[in-house]
């Protein structure tokens, strides 16, 4: 099920109405179902980033292997992302980290430490505002564009990945990632560390869902991811899972 799919399937059942209404008096109040239907759908395809509803996005690895991948969102953070990296450096794990453009004026020697201990950097808008999906194509090519210039003006090197704010996709936005030749990366583990619950509730979240292929969803801006981090890493040890770049896990490119 796409949007485009959906689309025609919208305009063919009201044709059909529109046309039994002319010809046999089918109530036009009949509408009513396919557009609710339709509405449903759509708001269905925008908030579950896992439906592939507007654009292709990389969700997970169907793989039999025990790797797994780490992505953190919302960064840099001057406090908490050097923790990370100093907790991922320990346990010698890669992670990507999809970076505000906004956050990287003053963080620039964080955002070259992920660069130089091995982390990749992907996109994930330059504002990260509440209304960012009510942008119209030329703003989010914008919002696209300005944080790969900040990226590119720290590190040298242009992002091919892109994960949507909030995990909301639209038509506008998919259009715009693909015109700019982005990979969307989603996640199959939502970790909820930016809720309030409590570290130990998060942590046993994370754990219950961990699989080969997984990607696990985490951001960079609290004491409780800190202390997830700590025991997703310690999990993954003791059974045997080896964590990987989301470039390695999905076998596609990071940078052009």
């Amino acid at each position: 099920m796409t949007f485009k799919s959906t689309r025609n399937s919208f305009l063919i059942a009201i044709s059909a109405i529109g046309l039994l209404h002319a010809f046999f008096g089918f109530s036009l109040g009949w509408l009513l179902l396919p557009s609710t239907v339709y509405l449903a759908l759509l708001i269905y395809g925008s908030a579950s980033i896992q439906s592939n509803f507007y654009a292709p996005v990389y969700c997970h690895a169907d793989i039999a292997e025990k790797e797994i991948a780490l992505s953190f969102d919302d960064g840099p953070n001057r406090k908490y992302t050097p923790q990370v990296l100093s907790i991922l450096a320990q346990y010698h794990a890669p992670a990507t980290f999809f970076v505000i453009g906004k956050n990287i004026r003053g963080n620039e020697s964080v955002l070259k430490q992920m660069d130089v201990e091995g982390h990749s950097i992907g996109n994930h808008s330059y504002t990260h505002s509440f209304f960012i999906d009510f942008k119209s194509l030329q703003g989010f090519n914008h919002e696209l564009n300005q944080t790969a210039e900040s990226v590119f003006n720290v590190i040298g090197k242009r992002m091919k990945l892109f994960r949507p704010p909030y995990g909301v996709t639209t038509p506008n936005l998919a259009k715009a990632s693909n015109s700019l030749s982005y990979n969307i990366i989603g996640w199959n583990v939502r970790s909820l560390d930016t809720t309030a619950d409590s570290a130990q509730t998060i942590t046993r979240r994370v754990q219950t869902q961990i699989k080969p292929g997984a990607i696990i969803l985490f951001h960079d801006t609290s004491d409780k991811t800190i202390q997830v981090l700590k025991q997703t890493l310690n999990f993954a040890k003791e059974n045997g899972y080896k964590i990987v770049s989301v470039e390695r896990l999905l076998k596609i490119e990071a940078y052009e």
